[in-house]
């Protein structure tokens, strides 16, 4: 159901998309903290939407399509606005290359294994990958803005960008090999029609 709550959290997610953008145009250090907040109140409610979902019975086909979509659209968001506003170094625009990269090729086999009826669960090294990666984001968000709290701030968020993208190539890899042993079945051929006999679906014009 749409307006089920765990559904309108996840919603929610997407729509501070926009905001989340908008965040990266106003003046620094406002821009910094306004994007981290932005960021890390729409993290949070993957955790509540879940949740909420399973322990009141709420868990729905929309749901189980929006949640996914509605992190990887705010995960390359993120990436993005950061590598484009320069808020990160050079170098790190490799593993936020790298996390794209991955989200994408998961997310194509995660569609062909649904046509197969395949449902790969999540290991619990991949929801530590995903903590770590959020944390980072939001670490990087806030950037030098953060030094007044935490000195070195930005390099603890590049850091932490690294671990997540070489966590992220691990649980990748991990996913596909779980998934090759499908694709390398070749699906079966349809049965050649006895000789003399017409097509499926063309009768004998009478």
């Amino acid at each position: 159901m749409m307006t089920s709550l765990p559904n309108l959290l996840t919603l929610s997610r997407i729509l501070a998309i926009p905001a989340l953008v908008a965040s990266f145009y106003l003046r620094e250090p406002v821009s910094n903290w306004v994007a981290m907040v932005i960021f890390v109140a729409a993290a949070v409610t993957d955790y509540f939407d879940g949740y909420l979902a399973r322990s009141r019975g709420l868990v729905s086909n929309l749901g189980r399509f929006l949640d996914p979509v509605a992190d990887k659209l705010l995960v390359a968001a993120a990436l993005m606005m950061l590598v484009a506003r320069d808020r990160v170094d050079s170098w790190t625009t490799i593993p936020a290359v790298i996390i794209l990269c991955r989200e994408i090729i998961i997310s194509g086999l995660r569609e062909f294994l649904a046509e197969l009826r395949v449902i790969v669960r999540v290991s619990t090294l991949a929801k530590w990958k995903t903590g770590i990666q959020m944390g980072a984001i939001g670490t990087c968000l806030v950037g030098d803005a953060g030094e007044i709290l935490v000195p070195g701030n930005r390099v603890i968020g590049e850091g932490l960008l690294w671990i997540a993208a070489l966590l992220t190539l691990y649980t990748g890899y991990d996913y596909l090999r779980a998934g090759l042993r499908h694709m390398m079945v070749e699906p079966p051929k349809p049965e050649a029609a006895p000789s003399g006999a017409a097509p499926v679906g063309e009768g004998a014009q009478r």
